[in-house]
Order: structure tokens, then sequence, then C-alpha cells
């Protein structure tokens, strides 16, 4: 029986399509493997939104050279935000590589399947469901929409069947993903919105929980924080990345909103929506970002107090128009130091707000095991790790698999939760 491997980083879309791709090759008979040296088709499956996640891409295809020297009939494949127009440039730096096919594209040798199901098989509890691709924003420093091209959404019906059919076969809880969520359906006959498709997804037999992301704050509608507040299937929890808190930096970002803007909003979905977790993405470092311009992110931080904080540094993504028109001009270890602030901020936050929870009891949607303990959400997206005890009924250890359960919460970190199973919900 031939193997593949696939290999993934980057955003919930590469993962989405990972599954997808992993679906299709177990159509052709091939079955998954964990270790690149067993399999007879490769797949790196890429991103470039960073300058440390294009370089590990590149660590990876020299690592894998070896390999290919080795095994020269097995197939390497590459896909996701590092392909770019220019596929002969990527031939020439790297003529190991067999394929290059692009983000959310299949390759060539898969094609005489491509009107088949391609949805897993056996979908893990909590499953991305890409919703569009693309995004029509162009913030200065992105390259996703040079990548994956303008905003393209796909249909409702479409999306209702195939949550029915991962349901069916087993998940629990999905998440829709997209570049832009809050764009969703402007480019179809009827103008749906994502508060429109989580009316049709919620209430469907057998789904717990839905969520999505990611959101952008210029785009996002009153009516979509009114159907999360009403939808009970819905988790209250919020992607919403804000990048920076200063209004010049915002601008030359090109983001299209104000910090004003942005701490209203954030204000009228805690009205609307109590005890919502908010989580948001911070980029430190930007083109002529000043101490007393960074000092204006922490100040935000500090006063919105958010779940989760992702912080990055700024890195140059050529084609992009900050690329072409602004000077990388803040030093690394500026840089650095910034992002260091920003974690050790939200390491004392985050610990605060997860400490509020000790000694409550906390619903969990259990997801799998690690090292022994059962591991899950909550609808707030913490993440929880607990013991259940021996099933003397069945003579052997419960299962939990997929259930929601009632979990003790005995002690709390910045990062996770941990505690003991009070009842299962079933």
């Amino acid at each position: 029986m031939p193997y593949y491997h696939i290999w993934t980083i980057g955003c919930q879309m590469n993962k989405a399509e990972s599954e997808r791709l992993g679906s299709l090759l177990e159509k052709k008979g091939y079955r998954a493997t964990a270790a690149p040296e067993k399999a007879d088709v490769i797949v790196l499956n890429s991103c470039v939104v960073r300058e440390s996640a294009e370089n590990r891409v590149v660590n990876k295809l020299h690592l894998l050279k070896r390999l290919k020297k080795s095994h020269p009939e097995m197939t390497l494949a590459v896909t996701g935000c590092f392909v770019d127009s220019d596929e002969a440039a990527l031939r020439k730096a790297f003529p190991h590589v067999d394929y290059f096919f692009k983000a959310g594209d299949f390759p060539h040798w898969i094609e005489e399947i491509r009107g088949c199901d391609t949805l897993p098989q056996r979908p893990p509890v909590s499953v991305y469901v890409p919703i569009m691709q693309g995004c029509d924003n162009f913030c200065s420093y992105c390259i996703v929409p040079f990548r994956r091209g303008r905003e393209r959404s796909r249909p409702v019906e479409g999306l209702v069947a195939e949550t029915r059919e991962l349901v069916r076969r087993g998940a629990k809880e999905i998440i829709l993903v997209g570049q832009n969520v809050d764009s969703y359906g402007h480019d179809l006959p009827d103008k749906p919105d994502l508060a429109d498709l989580l009316q049709e997804l919620n209430g469907i037999e057998g789904l717990l929980r839905l969520r999505f992301l990611t959101n952008h704050p210029k785009d996002m509608s009153r009516k979509l924080i009114e159907r999360v507040a009403s939808l009970d299937g819905v988790c209250e929890h919020m992607n919403l990345p804000v990048q920076a808190g200063d209004d010049a930096t915002l601008q030359a970002m090109r983001r299209g909103y104000t910090v004003d803007h942005y701490r209203q909003l954030i204000a009228d979905i805690r009205v609307r929506i109590p005890g919502v977790a908010l989580s948001t993405d911070v980029i430190v470092g930007f083109p002529s970002e000043t101490d007393e311009q960074f000092h204006h992110t922490v100040d935000l931080l500090t006063d919105l107090r958010f779940d989760t904080v992702h912080v990055a540094c700024y890195s140059p993504r050529a084609g992009t128009l900050a690329a072409r028109q602004l000077e990388d001009d803040v030093p690394a270890a500026d840089k650095s130091r910034r992002l260091r602030l920003v974690e050790q901020l939200q390491e004392s936050i985050a610990t605060e707000i997860n400490s509020r929870l000790m000694g409550t009891s906390v619903e969990v949607l259990v997801e799998g095991k690690t090292k022994g303990k059962w591991r899950g959400r909550t609808r707030s997206d913490k993440l929880v790790f607990f013991s259940a005890p021996f099933d003397v009924a069945q003579d052997r250890p419960g299962d939990y698999l997929g259930r929601l359960v009632d979990v003790r919460i005995e002690k709390t970190s910045p990062w996770s939760l941990q505690g003991r199973l009070e009842q299962s919900q079933g």
C-alpha cells in the first residue's frame, strides 16, 4: 500500500486544505504516515505570511533534498502561499520538487477524481470548513491577496450540505474559515452574509458548536454581532485582529479603521455578548513605528484585556505595498524587545483572566488525548485537560471523545486549564 505525508504550517485555511488533499489521496489508495522517509508522496503546505514561516519552508525543502535523492521515485509537491506565479523560478531554485500548485488547488495527478467528495472520511471532532478564498483588502504588509487572489465565496447551499455530511461522519464542531469571513457572500447572487450562513447552519442535528475566523474590524457588522448573541450553537469567542494601537500606524498598514472605531467595536461586542472571549493579532516593528506609537498598542492591549494575543515582528513581504514603498527601519533588537513586552503583558493578563475560573465548572467539547489526559475546549476556546475515572460498568477507561463534559477546574495557567471530570452530557 502506498503512503502519503503532508507537512502543514500557517493558517487554518492551510489546515483545512491539507485535510481535503489527504482525503483525495486516500481515495487514490494512499494511507497517511507521520514518517516522511516512508512516504511515496510528500506534500508541503506552506506559508509565507512572515519571514520566519518562509524560512521554515525553505529549510524543510533543503532537508528533503537528500531524501528525494535517495528515493527518486518519491513524489514531492509544494502548495500553499509559497507558490507564486513564477513557477519557473521555483523550479530553478528547487529542482528536486516534482510539482508546485497554488493554494486551494490540486495537482494534475489527482485531477481525475477532482469532482469527487473531498471531505475527510473520518473527520476530527472539530473541523475547519473554508467558506471563501482570497481577500480584497490589500493591507500594505500582507502577501495573501497576491497568493490567494480576490475574494470568492462558496454558496450557502453547498456549505449547509457539506456541514451536514461532516456531522454525519462524526464532526461535532465546525469552524468556518476565510481570510476575511466578514466579507463572505458579497460576490454571490443573493448576497448572503456570514450572519445568514450562521443562521442556516445553527441547529443542524448533531452539530454541537459553530465558530468562525478570521474577522476584519472594518467589515464586521452589527448584524453579525446580534446573530452570535442570539444563536445558541455559535460560541462566545471572536478573533478580531487589531494589528496596531496607533492611528498613524494603522493608516500606513491600510487597515481602514481607527483605534477609536476598534475600541467601540469591542465595547459593542462585550455589551451584546456578555462573557465573550476575545483574541487579537498584533504586528510590532512596522516601518517607522516609534516607541511612542508602540506604547499606544501596549495601552490598547492593557485597556481591552484580550484572552489571547498573537504577536509577531514585522517582516517585509516581496510585492506588498509596504515592501515597495516603506523602509524596514526598525532595528531587529527593537522588534524583539517590543515582542517580548507584549508577550509578558499578555501572559500577566491571561493569568488573571484564567485564574477566575478556578473552582468553577466549565463545559468542554473533548477533542482527544494528550499524555494520558483528555483534552478539549470550552465555548470560549480555553484549552482544558482533565482526568476521568475508570468506567467500572464497562471494565475499561471511559471514552469521552466528541462528547460534551463538565469539568471542575483545579489548576489554571495563562495557556490552559486543568481539572477533573464532573459529568458527561452524552
